[in-house]
């Protein structure tokens, strides 16, 4: 068991550093980005709310977990835990919804330029930034109903088990409690799981008939380099993939804690792994590292080159 405890705390700790280091990094090269050209691209600006919202996961669920991990146990009061749980929930479902839209605005980027599918690109990139805040809104607003609820329903004596993170612990909610979560958040996330799994399947169709279509250029030409575009759009597909692989096995192990009254230590422990997961190596599925280094050097080069003349 000594063996396990070590194993574990060197995982979590270095999942929630890679996954912090990964996630700034990621948000700077937009930064940047940004500062050089004044606009980001509407991919960039789902890029952008995506890794905030897997920095929020990993600020509010990895560093928790880590300290418990290395014996600081049950340093956060109810409140606290409360607070810690909004900002995962929130972040959860934020990264849900943004990698759907990611998923759905990249299907229609990449539709045959048909007309009718041009006007709704356009229609798409108009209000991307309406969409995102309707989702930070929506899950904001919802999860601080089940933040607020437990306080005034305090008296209550329809309240169930005691829930034990290990970093904290909260007195479980009643039937209304679970119906209203399940209504509102679980609901939804189940419906975006689907829509990413339509569009990626969407998107490998796509991307198999264009091969098909320019394969006899390529070969007259002997040309085999893939195009810009399609690269994206496979990164895309790799992130989407993960996302649900991860999110899957992850929502599995979460609904067997709630399930199971007697928990096991291995349960608890790789709940939060896999939960890490994705917002930990999510962006390192992003950084294609030839284009982001190049293009950052090329950015220092230019802003240098400015000063001098």
């Amino acid at each position: 068991m000594e063996f396990s405890i070590l194993a574990i705390r060197i995982i979590f700790l270095s999942q929630t550093t890679i996954g912090i280091l990964g996630n700034v990094s990621l948000m700077f090269y937009y930064l940047v980005l940004y500062y050089r050209e004044h606009i980001l691209k509407p991919i960039d600006l789902i890029l952008v709310h995506l890794m905030t919202a897997n920095a929020m996961i990993i600020l509010s669920l990895g560093v928790p977990h880590t300290m418990a991990a290395f014996g600081l146990m049950q340093f956060l009061n109810d409140f606290g835990c409360r607070l810690v749980i909004y900002i995962q929930t929130v972040g959860r479902s934020v990264s849900i919804g943004t990698t759907c839209l990611l998923s759905v605005f990249q299907v229609i980027t990449i539709r045959p330029r048909e007309f009718c599918w041009k006007d709704h690109k356009v229609k798409a990139e108009n209000y991307i930034g309406c969409f995102i805040f309707l989702l930070w809104g929506f899950y904001m607003l919802t999860n601080f109903i089940f933040f607020v609820y437990p306080f005034i329903k305090h008296s209550s004596k329809n309240m169930t088990r005691k829930r034990d993170f290990g970093y904290c612990s909260i007195v479980g909610g009643d039937k209304i409690n679970d119906s209203l979560y399940t209504a509102l958040l679980v609901f939804p996330e189940v419906v975006f799981s689907v829509c990413i799994a339509l569009s990626s399947s969407s998107m490998i169709v796509i991307l198999y008939r264009h091969k098909k279509r320019v394969q006899h250029i390529r070969s007259s030409h002997g040309y085999s380099r893939t195009s810009p575009e399609s690269r994206a759009t496979q990164n895309i597909l790799v992130l989407v993939s993960a996302f649900l692989a991860f999110y899957s096995l992850s929502s599995i192990l979460r609904g067997c804690i709630a399930l199971l009254h007697n928990h096991n230590w291995w349960l608890v422990n790789i709940t939060p792994l896999t939960s890490l997961c994705f917002p930990s190596f999510g962006p390192f599925i992003l950084m294609n590292r030839c284009s982001i280094v190049y293009r950052l050097t090329l950015i220092w080069i230019r802003n240098k080159n400015n000063l001098i003349f």
